[in-house]
């Protein structure tokens, strides 16, 4: 493991970063985005996330020359282990907000060594918030830790929900919600999780690719909220998963409604 001071340093320069991606999306949102489709016209990419995954990894191999790279737009099939320095990079995260809306949407970034998650980073781009720290640093918002959540139930708490899956009623969704308190969507994982981290929501479950997901297990399990797939098993964090986060209470509510 990493000396504090060592992991304090990286979070301070990985803050400043993240600054400076910011500008770069703003002075990028001055002008026509260019949009493109990956898989289909919901899954669609702009030359702004990928200048800020440009950007974000010549910082990662100017200060870790030596480690592997996970990022949305570039390469991430290429690794195969998480044996190492392993970095992952959501650019943009919640691209349709961005595109439709110009609001909810996050830049994420996280940091693991032979699969341990080490640090964690989640800018809420638009109120220049950043959710950082990780298990030896804490929680914190900006210069604000923390505390870690309420242990609520699904009944007495809102919820975080992917639209698609509630509305296909995939893995018990539509009685997750009838369950909860209320349902809230919002179409960003990295806000959705800011939801959970600051107690707002009792948890979060959508499908997720590892760069979704990445940046708030560190953070979320720091502060006691659970990360799992939705029926209770470890990640893997080479996979795209159906993703729960939730406190212990509601994550065991939502779990039980899996199981045959």
């Amino acid at each position: 493991m990493m000396e504090t001071a060592t992991l304090q340093e990286i979070d301070t320069t990985v803050k400043a970063w993240l600054q400076e991606a910011r500008t770069l999306v703003y002075q990028c949102m001055q002008n026509d985005l260019t949009v493109e489709q990956k898989t289909g016209r919901l899954d669609l990419v702009t030359n702004v996330d990928k200048q800020v995954e440009q950007l974000l990894r010549g910082k990662i191999k100017t200060l870790m020359p030596t480690a592997k790279i996970i990022g949305e737009e570039n390469d991430h099939g290429q690794i195969k282990s998480m044996v190492g320095a392993v970095w992952f990079i959501d650019p943009i995260d919640g691209t349709m907000n961005f595109i439709k809306q110009r609001d909810d949407f996050a830049i994420m970034l996280a940091l693991y060594i032979d699969n341990q998650p080490i640090l964690g980073w989640i800018m809420d781009v638009t109120k220049n918030h950043i959710y950082h720290g990780g298990p030896q640093l804490g929680v914190w918002r900006d210069d604000e830790k923390l505390p870690v959540p309420a242990d609520i139930t699904l009944n007495d708490g809102l919820i975080e929900l992917s639209a698609s899956r509630l509305v296909a009623n995939e893995m018990h969704f539509e009685e997750i919600a009838k369950m909860s308190s209320g349902v809230r969507i919002i179409g960003s994982a990295g806000i959705s999780f800011i939801k959970v981290l600051e107690g707002k929501a009792v948890g979060y479950a959508s499908k997720m690719k590892p760069w979704d997901f990445a940046a708030a297990k560190v953070l979320l399990e720091t502060n006691k909220i659970l990360v799992t797939t939705i029926d209770g098993k470890e990640i893997d964090m080479l996979l795209s998963s159906t993703v729960l986060s939730a406190t212990a209470s509601a994550h065991m509510q939502i779990v039980q409604l899996q199981q045959p």
